[in-house]
């Protein structure tokens, strides 16, 4: 290494997730020195977002034979006052790799891939890491710096969501949200795909070529419009350095077809699919669940239900039930009790109509994009970050029994007060106790839609109920192009449920049948086939590390912090609100991201070289801390 780095900072975070992105984030902006390090080559863990090519590398990483789980060295570098805890030297958290690709490939064509798996793109690659999954190591290229410019030649629309332009008179009644609103926001839509090329036959070398346009999240979640990271997102200004879309669909599916469910007043009343008698009875119920809390008589007999028996007691029919269930709620049919049932449906009926017809927002370039943003924060306030710098171990003082340094892949010690790693980076040894869940993920890319509409430029998300006994509800989310996730004439599919069988593709690939037809080798001609078809497919297990209790890692020193991974819920609260926690435990008397300075406010000593910032007056206070809902605020 031809510079090392200063043997000292205030808090040491190791690795580049979203919770520890926004924690690294808090801390430089309270003005704590902060040094963020990876072992990995691009930013987000688990969390981040590949080109094609670089999902490829990735891919890869599972199908060569690493050296041992730690490190080796490490020992002869801690003294005899100190003791040492190894840290993991490859990921663990990936397992069962498996790449099946449907689309042909032109054999006159020739196309360079870099660092791809499948030679043969008609075969199927298998990478199932079984026993010992390998490190994920040096995957991708194009994530080098917090939100580098993505290299693409498509043009973005011009109808992205700027968080804090909130939409006026749209209320969190889902009985108030503007039909003619809606309508003006469908029209540009509409006019993006106007001049949409010709529907031909697309090719795996076609996928290959365009893969720059492709930003595909190895973790496959939703940003709810009043839910706690659009808050932080804003709070923060941090949302000046990402763009969004609103997704625009909410489908379910029912008795084997995939249906638009209805979410605002006009939804409801224009639908189709519901009776009059329905709609009155399905607006009664969700305006019971705006303000559920101030009726206790109605539902506090009911408190031992699960919400799917409640929902039987209120007079909704089956097709009601079904689609506040699975589509509003997106909640357990067995596991879900009726408190938390009803504060889902509350929480979905809130958040429509703060920036569109739907509660939910996709970041542009997709959701690896967040901690990206986090970690540009971080360095604007002095953090330093080192991409493909390993840790070998934490070192322990054993009097204190306190961490204090750690030493990294070169052998440098670097003390800190704080420490805080994500939960991959330990070992089995520290992590003996500790039961995790698994994640079943899967990414397919598709020619047309689940469900036909005059743009095709639509983002949905689709959930459908469990198919056996036993089996978990699958949460499917369909991007479109102009999310700058993938090609255009093609769509992009998450799928994701918790794990209950061996392997991932055990558990999506009944959906995945339910929902598309394999691509075959000869061309289709038939353009009224009624299933998308499916080009190529990507299936994997995640650890899902929420949820653990800081007693269940062995010796953890008091002064070490452990975020945990994605978890398998729609929205980020988790990640968001275990970063403020560790904070509040690191700095319990500075406040948790607040908004930058006003350049304006900004006083510099008599030397003119260190800036002060003075402190907000009293009347302003209130409107800094303040999250109302006012143009005028968020504006600012």
């Amino acid at each position: 290494m031809a510079d090392k780095l200063p043997s000292e900072f205030d808090v040491v975070v190791i690795g580049t997730g979203l919770p520890e992105s926004i924690i690294a984030a808090a801390c430089s902006r309270s003005g704590q020195s902060v040094l963020h390090v990876d072992s990995r080559s691009y930013y987000g863990g688990n969390w981040a977002s590949f080109s094609f090519s670089g999902l490829l590398s990735w891919i890869k990483e599972y199908q060569e034979e690493k050296d041992g789980e730690e490190w080796a060295a490490w020992q002869e570098l801690v003294l005899p006052a100190e003791e040492g805890i190894a840290l993991c030297k490859k990921d663990q958290t990936i397992q069962h790799v498996e790449v099946l690709c449907y689309a042909s490939q032109d054999s006159d064509e020739h196309v360079e891939e870099v660092g791809a798996v499948q030679k043969n793109p008609a075969s199927v690659t298998s990478a199932s890491s079984n026993d010992s999954p390998d490190s994920m190591g040096t995957a991708c290229s194009e994530l080098t710096t917090p939100l580098s410019e993505p290299e693409t030649a498509q043009e973005v629309p011009d109808i992205d969501v700027t968080l804090g332009n909130e939409n006026l008179g749209g209320d969190t009644d889902c009985s108030q949200s503007p039909l003619e609103q809606e309508k003006a926001e469908n029209v540009p839509i509409g006019e993006d795909v106007v001049d949409a090329p010709k529907k031909n036959r697309i090719t795996y070398s076609q996928i290959v070529k365009e893969g720059r346009r492709f930003n595909i999240d190895l973790t496959s979640k939703l940003l709810y419009s009043r839910g706690l990271l659009i808050d932080l997102l804003i709070k923060s200004s941090v949302s000046r350095y990402a763009e969004f879309k609103n997704v625009t669909r909410i489908l379910g599916y029912q008795e084997g077809n995939v249906i638009q469910v209805p979410c605002s007043r006009a939804d409801v009343f224009n639908s189709k699919k519901l009776t009059m008698v329905e709609k009155r009875m399905l607006m009664k119920f969700l305006t019971f669940c705006l303000d559920y809390e101030q009726q206790p008589d109605d539902y506090k007999a009911y408190e031992e239900y699960t919400f799917s028996e409640y929902l039987k007691t209120q007079k909704l029919t089956p097709n009601l039930q079904h689609f506040v269930l699975h589509s509003i709620a997106m909640t357990s049919e067995v596991s879900t009790s009726m408190l938390d049932g009803l504060r889902e449906t509350q929480n979905f009926l809130r958040c429509l109509g703060r920036y569109g017809n739907t509660p939910f927002l996709f970041p542009l370039y997709g959701q690896g994009e967040l901690p990206q943003c986090f970690c540009r924060m971080c360095a604007v306030f002095g953090g330093t970050y080192c991409l493909s710098h390993a840790v070998q171990c934490l070192v322990v003082d054993k009097e204190s029994g306190k961490c204090k340094a750690i030493i990294d892949h070169f052998g440098q010690r670097i003390s800190a007060k704080y420490f805080i790693v994500e939960d991959s980076f330990l070992t089995e040894k520290t992590c003996s106790n500790v039961t995790y869940r698994q994640i079943s993920r899967a990414v397919l890319i598709t020619d047309r839609s689940v469900l036909k509409a005059e743009s095709d430029q639509q983002i949905s998300i689709l959930t459908v109920p469990p198919l056996e006994l036993g089996s978990a509800a699958v949460r499917v989310i369909e991007l479109c192009s102009s999310t700058m996730t993938c090609m255009k004439g093609t769509y992009l599919v998450h799928l994701t449920c918790p794990s209950s069988k061996a392997t991932a593709r055990e558990d999506l690939e009944p959906v995945v049948q339910k929902l598309f037809t394999p691509c075959a080798e000869a061309e289709l001609e038939n353009e009224e086939l009624e299933k998308p078809n499916l080009l190529w497919a990507l299936y994997f297990n995640m650890r899902d590390s929420s949820g653990i209790s800081r007693d269940s890692y062995n010796d953890l020193p008091s002064n070490v912090y452990v975020c945990s991974g994605p978890d398998c819920f729609l929205g980020n609260k988790n990640a968001v609100q275990q970063a403020e926690i560790l904070f509040q435990h690191i700095l319990p008397n500075e406040e948790f991201c607040p908004p930058p300075p006003n350049p304006e406010d900004i006083v510099f000593d008599g030397d003119g070289m260190q800036p002060e910032v003075p402190a907000p007056k009293p009347e302003a206070a209130e409107e800094i801390t303040d999250h109302g809902d006012s143009e005028e605020h968020l504006e600012k």
